[in-house]
């Protein structure tokens, strides 16, 4: 389980950089810039990465195999939402798809976090 943990923070940490410097981590691992597509792809993968991480995280109180994935696939779909519906609303980016992503992984969220609150009751 140790190895787990410790695999599952290395994620939370990847996601974390890649959400606030996808530049910064690009530079890193790949030693190549971005251009603002590229950004915000990248934020959308460490949105995954920390989803993977939260997920997969064993904390202090044992959580059902259920409720971990529901924790993670509700902090990706969050924060994908948000991220979408911000890009929409500064107005880069926008593509043919992003409003109808932007509103699928909210109504997304909308439902995981139903079923979080839902399995926290149990």
């Amino acid at each position: 389980m140790k190895l787990i943990s410790v695999a599952a923070a290395v994620e939370v940490v990847a996601g974390l950089i890649l959400i606030v410097s996808p530049q910064f981590f690009t530079r890193l691992i790949l030693g190549a810039d971005l251009d603002a597509a590229g950004m915000a792809i990248g934020r959308v993968a460490g949105f995954g990465l920390f989803g993977l991480g939260l997920a997969c995280w064993s904390g202090s109180v044992q959580v059902s195999g259920r409720s971990a994935a529901v924790r993670g696939l509700l902090a990706y779909n969050l924060f994908a939402a948000l991220f979408f519906i911000y890009l929409g609303i500064r107005g880069t980016l926008v593509g043919m798809l992003l409003w109808p992503a932007a509103a699928l992984h909210a109504v997304l969220a909308i439902l995981l976090a139903r079923v979080f609150i839902l399995d926290r009751r149990d």
